[in-house]
């Protein structure tokens, strides 16, 4: 029998505890969701039972957020670590990650800003303690903790360490203002230091005189870093097998104006071989990307109204595009800024080349 991972959840307000309960009880992975008001009831909940993750406010009576974390991660350095809270403030941002907690999240005010807080305690919550990682986010690439800043809208300055190299990154607003490593700066110091695997990273205030040397928007550069280091891994796979599509052919779409980022999938829908530019974990998108072109296909054949060519969706962060020709399916995001026929006819010239 499977065992339901626990998650101990600690606030001073009853109504918001029985809020995030049922929120993270519809997790896809089902966990049991345990509650606290208190630091001292937190405790012994934690001495108690095996938890897999502690979210915690940092606003408590008595024995305050820091107070308790800090206990918390000296005593149970392997337990998932996660501050939930109304404050806004860099310098218990930087307090908290100091600590090593792995996220940082103020409370969600929106449908979007809770999909995304769920999306990434339910990652967490599937990464093994072993696996590699920036201390201070567990298990979390650089990659995630960049769009983490940046989707937050944060201010702050990135201090990153691995062995003996050290590197900043400068952000302001949630967009890139400029990076600095082994005596360069701009993008090319950004794309040593995302080069790293592991290491380790502090928040630290943010700089808003730092002159600009980045221009490109976050998810624009992350994704050319992702095809130059793509690239040089090298690698190409058999034909016909879509995760080993040549690294060119994704990159030609990459290259194109007001791209973010593409997905090609082939295969059962439930299983796909994917493989992408500017996604951290495309398995996830590839496997909504084939049920979501099935679905469509079916309603298209209900309507009679031919067979389908593509699907185009518009979001505040970003817009995507999906077509399909056989079990060849692709995922194309573009610019939030760009409208529905903007993106269409876009999309027209992809599916010319791609298909």
């Amino acid at each position: 029998m499977e065992t339901r991972q626990k998650i101990l959840l600690l606030d001073d307000e009853p109504d918001l505890l029985e809020l995030y309960r049922e929120m993270l009880a519809q997790l896809p992975s089902r966990p049991e969701i345990h509650t606290a008001t208190s630091g001292p009831r937190a405790m012994a909940l934690l001495e108690a039972h095996p938890f897999r993750l502690f979210i915690c406010d940092l606003k408590l009576p008595k024995m305050d957020g820091l107070q308790v974390l800090s206990i918390v991660r000296r005593k149970y350095p392997n337990l998932r670590t996660v501050v939930l809270t109304s404050v806004s403030d860099d310098q218990f941002r930087s307090r908290v990650y100091a600590l090593g907690v792995d996220l940082y999240w103020q409370k969600p005010s929106s449908e979007q800003e809770t999909r995304m807080f769920l999306e990434c305690i339910e990652s967490l919550l599937g990464r093994e303690p072993e696996e590699a990682g920036f201390r201070g986010v567990q298990s979390k690439s650089l990659v995630d903790l960049i769009q983490l800043e940046c989707l937050s809208q944060s201010s702050s300055t990135l201090r990153i360490t691995n062995g003996p190299l050290t590197g900043n990154i400068w952000i302001l607003n949630g967009e890139l203002v400029d990076a600095e490593t082994e005596g360069v700066t701009g993008e090319e110091a950004f794309r040593k230091i995302l080069a790293w695997k592991a290491g380790n990273f502090e928040i630290l205030p943010p700089e808003p005189e730092r002159p600009r040397q980045i221009l490109k928007s976050c998810n624009a550069l992350l994704l050319e870093t992702a095809q130059a280091l793509d690239e040089s891994a090298g690698g190409e796979t058999p034909p016909g097998d879509v995760g080993a599509r040549p690294a060119s052919r994704l990159a030609t779409v990459a290259q194109l104006p007001e791209v973010e980022f593409v997905l090609a999938a082939d295969g059962p829908v439930g299983s796909p071989r994917a493989e992408s530019l500017g996604l951290e974990n495309p398995e996830r998108l590839a496997v909504w990307l084939g049920r979501t072109l099935e679905r469509f296909s079916a309603l298209g054949e209900q309507l009679q109204a031919g067979p389908l060519e593509q699907v185009v969706g518009l979001g505040l962060q970003r817009n995507v595009a999906l077509a399909a020709r056989g079990e060849s399916r692709l995922c194309v995001g573009w610019r939030y800024s760009l409208n529905a026929a903007e993106v269409r006819e876009r999309m027209k010239k992809v599916m010319a080349t791609w298909f």
